[in-house]
């Protein structure tokens, strides 16, 4: 406790600087010495990097690109409303939708039994996008109105009532113009006169472009008098209301600035993919972009596009069996560096849970050889290297892996209750059950081990940094 009369945070300065002298020290100095715009010609050269050297290569390095570039355009949209306004919109995704489908029906056939057109209307980009976006940009501002005098869960369950709108209307209401369940399919891609973007490498550097510029616009946006009154908002309504700031102006902008962005967005999705469906703007979207935000800090720009290469990036990583592998035992082995101290207790239970692994297989081996037959979901030397350190029974490994996952669970929960040595000695057991599990049962199901890995990306990253990877902390006060 400090001494009557100093500060508690001035009396810790010295152990804030103690605690800056390593290696987070020489980061968090690096940080405040690089100004912003440096670091947005630094992420412009990182994607100009990644262009050149990988993407040529292989397609799907493209398409992983993309889709980078895609979920950090949408965080940024998301970060304006939640992060900056402090409004929790859950029907942010019915903006990225309705971007797309505007785009789709002026690039499709999909006009084409009206009077005014025989084939379908098929308009350049440089038309199709604005409409998009105003009229997307007017659904946020008709919203906005709606959601003037509503706040926290209130808001939150209205807008999640439109993004639930929006799927009913695509897929019940004029069917035959947006294509019901069966979508729009066959819709020209990003085109001026005969110049058209024909390669999804080409709307990756198109996608790269829009980043850049929208993270410029958004910096000089939250920077000024708008910006500031957003931030107002969000930390005390009732006090920026008493300090003049128009309240329900900047509620208002928030959701049309949002649904802006999500609209753009759209329009780029959809010209890449040829085609979209109801399915692309499901809840699960919805709860991939914000983990995009909370997981790189909301409030913040870089932070926005930081969680989207993180979130996108491991979504990639989990479709494949290796790669996944790589993700999850590298999650695996940060947790133990970053959490286990000293370093001899660290090569203590890395020790203890080789040993216990092996010694558990033969155990269990000398029991029944079936229950050890069956091999580890991983491929490549992952497989050889734990054939006898997990275990797999033979057959359909399914009731005991989902056995496994309910077991792990619990054994969590049990490490973080415990204290001292007794947590060490609980996190052997643990880890090994975790590693069959995930052998067992979690790489069979990439969809759902996504999710779940996702999941755990955002809890561990919250308990270490609840501001998020790049947000900064707020300090309320009670």
């Amino acid at each position: 406790m400090a001494p009557i009369g100093v500060d508690e945070w001035v009396a810790r300065s010295g152990d804030r600087r103690e605690q800056n002298s390593g290696w987070r020290g020489l980061l968090a100095r690096l940080d405040s010495r690089v100004g912003w715009w440096p670091r947005l010609v630094l992420v412009g050269l990182f994607a100009l990097v990644y262009g050149k050297l990988l993407v040529g290569s292989n397609i799907n390095y493209a398409q992983t690109g993309f889709n980078v570039v895609l979920y950090a355009i949408l965080a940024l949209g998301l970060n304006i409303v939640v992060g900056w306004a402090g409004l929790l919109d859950l029907g942010y995704i019915a903006f990225f939708g309705a971007g797309a489908y505007i785009y789709a029906l002026f690039s499709s056939h999909a006009f084409g039994n009206l009077p005014l057109s025989t084939g379908g209307v098929q308009l350049p980009v440089v038309a199709t996008i604005p409409i998009a976006v105003v009229g997307v940009g007017i659904l946020g501002l008709v919203i906005g109105l709606v959601a003037l005098r509503l706040s926290g869960d209130y808001l939150a369950i209205v807008t999640l009532f439109v993004g639930q709108a929006f799927a009913e209307a695509v897929n019940n209401v004029a069917p035959g113009t947006l294509g019901g369940a069966n979508g729009l399919f066959g819709l020209k891609g990003f085109h001026v006169g005969s110049a058209m973007i024909g390669s999804t490498l080409g709307y990756y550097w198109f996608a790269v472009i829009v980043l850049l510029i929208l993270m410029a616009f958004l910096h000089l946006l939250d920077t000024s008098r708008t910006g500031r009154a957003w931030r107002a908002l969000r930390d005390d309504p009732l006090a920026a209301e008493v300090m003049t700031i128009p309240v329900n102006k900047v509620k208002v902008m928030a959701f049309t600035f949002g649904a802006i962005v999500a609209a753009l967005a759209g329009t780029m999705f959809a010209a890449q993919q040829s085609s979209v469906f109801s399915t692309n703007f499901s809840a699960q979207t919805l709860i991939l972009i914000y983990a995009c935000l909370v997981l790189g800090g909301a409030g913040s720009i870089a932070g926005a596009v930081l969680g989207g290469v993180v979130v996108t990036v491991s979504q990639q990583l989990l479709s494949s069996p290796i790669d996944s592998a790589y993700l999850f035992y590298g999650i695996l082995v940060i947790v133990l560096v970053a959490r286990v101290r000293p370093w001899r207790h660290l090569a203590a239970v890395v020790a203890a849970i080789v040993g216990f692994g092996f010694g558990v297989h033969a155990i269990v081996g000398a029991i029944s050889h079936r229950a050890i037959a069956g091999s580890p979901g991983s491929s490549g030397w992952f497989a050889g290297a734990l054939r006898h350190f997990v275990i797999v029974p033979a057959g359909s490994p399914l009731t005991y892996g989902n056995l496994l996952y309910v077991a792990m669970i619990c054994m969590i929960i049990g490490v973080v209750q415990l204290k001292g040595i007794r947590r060490l000695v609980a996190v052997v057991p643990t880890v090994y059950v975790a590693i069959c599990c995930w052998e067992a049962r979690l790489t069979l199901d990439p969809g759902i081990t996504a999710q779940i890995m996702i999941g755990a990306i955002l809890i561990v990253t919250m308990a270490a940094r609840p501001e998020g990877l790049l947000g900064t902390r707020r300090v309320e006060v009670l």
